[in-house]
């Protein structure tokens, strides 16, 4: 079976002002994934804000989750970092602890090559022996994966898939294809942004890495299955319900949106990690407005 498939859920990390996971508040964002059904959880990614928290509190958020999913759900957790060691090392505690794969993202101050890379990715999977998930995100990272360097990536031992921004919706099939051409089968093609991810599973992406789905797993579980009973209406008419959310992610970020409505669901009482700000004032009654209205949870 092709790994990633279907919904992965990508929950917020809850912590302190000086960093410390709140494995309680985690715990709560947690259980509720495992009981939708997703098919995987992305455990510090963006959303998780992984580059904002040490080496023992990126442990501390995987033990918690791996305690709290019990073999359950496979979690994909983040192991991005600068340098190449220290995403290594956090590739192994990973594998140690018991993530079933890493979700590495090209993190540079200094621009990179290809090579430079294919190179990095390559001597983690090798030296870490944890199957990796390919991360393009360019927003953050400022580097894009061509399909060339996707194929090149695909063919290394323990690179198994590519999260990819899912582009604007008539673009999707045919990025879909041109990536398909470069990878070998079974190689995992999924996408993130949400507000394009229906297309993008309708074209035939494997797998919807989902920051709405890390809070509201039963809204998008409903989407993933209308596109697997190929019933692309259904899908399509709940995805359009949703279109006020995805507004409010472009408009503020997904982050800050997904904090705002955790806090005001009562699942944790926390902020995102500074220089990041809450969203306060009207923007943040415009998200709770419209959490109001869509009643997702």
């Amino acid at each position: 079976m092709t790994l990633p498939n279907g919904l992965s859920a990508f929950p917020i990390t809850p912590a302190d002002a000086d960093g410390r996971v709140d494995a309680g508040a985690l715990r709560r964002l947690l259980a509720p994934l495992c009981a939708a059904g997703v098919d995987s959880i992305g455990l510090l990614g963006s959303t998780g804000s992984y580059p904002y928290l040490s080496r023992p509190e990126r442990r501390r958020a995987l033990e918690t989750a791996i305690d709290v999913v019990g073999g359950r759900v496979p979690i994909l957790v983040g192991v991005g970092a600068l340098r190449t060691d220290a995403a290594v090392a956090l590739a192994r505690d990973a594998r140690a602890i018991g993530a079933t794969a890493g979700l590495l993202a090209p993190v540079s101050y200094t621009p990179l090559t290809e090579d430079e890379v294919f190179e990095h990715f390559a001597t983690v999977a090798r030296e870490s022996g944890l199957p990796l998930c390919i991360y393009d995100n360019p927003g953050t990272t400022h580097f894009t994966f061509t399909p060339a360097l996707v194929g090149r990536l695909s063919r290394e031992t323990g690179i198994i898939a590519l999260k990819s921004p899912a582009p604007e919706r008539p673009e999707i099939a045919a990025h879909l294809m041109k990536l398909r051409e470069t990878v070998p089968a079974g190689f995992s093609l999924g996408y993130s942004g949400d507000w394009n991810a229906v297309e993008a599973l309708l074209a035939g992406g494997d797998a919807w890495y989902s920051v709405m789905g890390g809070l509201f797993p039963h809204a998008a579980m409903a989407i993933v299955r209308a596109v697997r009973d190929g019933d692309a209406d259904a899908a399509r008419a709940l995805d359009a319900r949703l279109q006020t959310l995805w507004s409010l992610f472009r408009e503020f970020s997904s982050l800050r949106v997904m904090y705002t409505c955790a806090e005001e669901l009562g699942l944790c009482n926390t902020r995102p990690p500074r220089p990041v700000l809450p969203l306060a004032g009207a923007a943040r009654d415009k998200v709770v407005q419209t959490l109001r209205r869509l009643d997702l949870h």
